[in-house]
């Protein structure tokens, strides 16, 4: 086990991602931002929190979405799906998908499916907390991220948030 982002370098992580998306995105009103289930959820949150105090008088608009059944492996094994909760038009719009890690980008692929069920955006936008750059199985990257890193197939990479650290097995 090794500590990839200590407590400290999370927050310093999440708070620099906040920032990027602002730079690039003056106007929020053009802007949703999408957590993807289950994992993505928690540093989405905490990044659009982020972004709710640096712009307190901005609307952020942020929801989450569940690809469970849009997944190419789902039928190698049984999931539980989880809620999606997206209570605006994405029609037009940047959508900005936050995940916490990207691997091989089949999680990505079954969101950009997933999202065309909502409308058609104007632009989709990746945002992921740790970049897995060398074990990508479909040609997905991110737009930001917070930490990129070379692993192994065999390595798994984690957000424990009950201990706010990022850790590599």
């Amino acid at each position: 086990m090794k500590t990839i982002l200590d407590k400290r370098q999370l927050h310093l992580t999440i708070l620099r991602l906040a920032h990027q998306l602002l730079e690039d995105h003056l106007h929020l009103n053009e802007v949703v931002f999408i957590g993807l289930q289950p994992r993505g959820v928690q540093i989405s949150k905490s990044i659009v929190e982020s972004i709710s105090n640096l712009c307190p008088d901005e609307k952020v608009q942020y929801g989450v979405l569940d690809i469970t059944f849009y997944r190419d492996d789902v039928r190698n094994e049984l999931r539980i799906a989880n809620k999606t909760d997206i209570t605006f038009s994405i029609e037009g719009k940047i959508v900005i998908l936050i995940d916490d890690v990207l691997y091989t980008g089949r999680t990505i692929r079954a969101a950009l499916d997933a999202i065309q069920d909502f409308g058609r955006p104007k632009k989709v936008e990746l945002c992921v907390l740790v970049d897995r750059r060398f074990n990508r199985e479909l040609p997905i990257q991110p737009d930001y991220w917070g930490k990129a890193i070379d692993t192994a197939f065999s390595q798994k990479v984690k957000v424990e948030w009950d201990r706010e650290e990022v850790v590599l097995y």
